[in-house]
């Protein structure tokens, strides 16, 4: 699992001076290969202590085995793209554009892989037998998120699985007034406190349904009140170059959640999108 990007994940749960900590690490990895625990804590204006207790945060005993474990990453990372752009870095007036659509290519291929690396396996395998179980799949989303679940939503009506996607809260909450403890919801929320997905996940839950979020921090009061949840691993920048990340990152568990319902009826999955497939083309040759 990357620990920038794990860093990155746990900003919003920090403590303000592990949170400035972490803030400087990811707009600057180098920095902690190259300072001292002393220089690190006087550029964040925090202590020794406080240095050492966002590193256990983290997994690590101290300040040495983190940068251990991030020149490791880093000389990953250099050696797999020796001229790629910075893993979160934004898009500028200066670029080009190939400069920009590298650095897009960059954070979009990386945000993919780290997800899918560091993907629970058991979480997954449990929410995908919860989908292939359930009476109905609920799909919210807002902004990106709504892009999401309704690709989700299409996937899998393809292979004749009742889903419903909501455009806006007011259809969620009218859909949650109805929900039976035999549905299942699929929320999506990069940022985990979205007020209006949270308000959803809230109402289903007390109509008895098990949830599902797709997020990127662990701590988020989403990923926390879920019954399971998914975690992407992608750095959001200004520019939005982030935002377009964890859209791309999303969109890879919720092929994976695909692809792990399927398999359970794997003929019927086949016949289904063969027979899909027919539609259509019965339809475009009129």
């Amino acid at each position: 699992m990357s620990i920038q990007s794990t860093i990155y994940s746990l900003l919003p749960s920090l403590p303000p001076a592990a949170r400035r900590i972490g803030e400087l690490i990811v707009a600057e990895p180098a920095v902690v290969l190259q300072s001292t625990i002393s220089e690190l804590a006087k550029r964040c204006q925090t202590s020794d202590p406080s240095v050492v207790r966002f590193c256990r945060t983290l997994g690590f005993t101290g300040y040495v085995q983190l940068r251990l474990a991030l020149a490791t990453e880093i000389g990953r990372e250099i050696a797999a793209e020796p001229n790629a752009p910075q893993f979160g870095e934004d898009i500028s007036p200066a670029d080009s554009l190939g400069d920009s659509v590298e650095k897009l290519r960059f954070t979009e291929v990386m945000a993919i892989e780290e997800t899918l690396k560091a993907l629970d396996l058991e979480q997954l395998n449990t929410a995908a037998e919860r989908i292939d179980g359930s009476s109905r799949v609920l799909l919210y989303g807002v902004g990106a998120g709504a892009v999401v679940a309704e690709d989700f939503a299409y996937k899998l009506s393809r292979i004749g699985r009742i889903a419903q996607r909501f455009a806006d809260l007011h259809g969620a909450l009218m859909a949650a007034a109805l929900a039976r403890p035999g549905d299942v919801a699929v929320l999506f929320s990069h940022s985990g406190q979205t007020p209006e997905i949270m308000q959803f996940l809230r109402a289903v839950k007390q109509r008895g349904v098990k949830t599902i979020a797709v997020s990127n921090v662990r701590q988020s009061a989403l990923a926390k009140e879920a019954d399971h949840c998914l975690l992407t691993m992608v750095r959001e920048t200004e520019f939005r170059a982030g935002a377009m990340a964890s859209r791309i990152a999303q969109l890879a568990i919720v092929d994976c959640l695909f692809v792990a319902v399927a398999q359970r009826s794997y003929q019927p999955t086949v016949t289904a999108l063969e027979l899909t497939r027919q539609a259509i083309e019965q339809q475009l040759a009129r």
